[in-house]
């Protein structure tokens, strides 16, 4: 192709977009994992200092404070959670307890229970 700039005369020359070659090998989709909203409960008498630990906090038992919102005992908390099982026990006014109302357990490396949930 030629162009006229200045009377002088330009060889201009169209240069070929590479494309990315089409690849026949299957892309993984990027899937979003949606957290679960996950209640933990623990009856007891009220007044008490109730917290949650577990693998989703790595065991701190000062992260989750359980609220007794109707001070009548029923403590209660609420983590985001991805699908899975987790380990966990209640603190009660520092000590480390099993869920009572949980039948799924495994032992731990301290020779006590830990409660299982699990996450769909």
């Amino acid at each position: 192709m030629k162009t006229k700039k200045n009377g002088n005369v330009n060889k201009t020359r169209k240069t070929a977009i590479s494309r990315p070659k089409k690849s026949t090998k299957s892309v993984a989709k990027e899937v979003k994992i949606t957290k679960r909203r996950v209640t933990f409960t623990y009856r007891a008498e009220p007044g008490l200092k109730v917290y949650l630990a577990g693998t989703f906090n790595n065991w701190d038992a000062n992260a989750k404070m359980m609220a007794d919102k109707q001070r009548n005992g029923n403590y209660s908390a609420t983590v985001l959670l991805v699908p899975g099982s987790y380990e966990y026990k209640f603190v009660i006014n520092g000590t480390w307890c099993a869920d009572p109302e949980c039948a799924d357990w495994v032992q731990n490396d301290h020779g006590t229970l830990n409660s299982v949930r699990h996450v769909e």
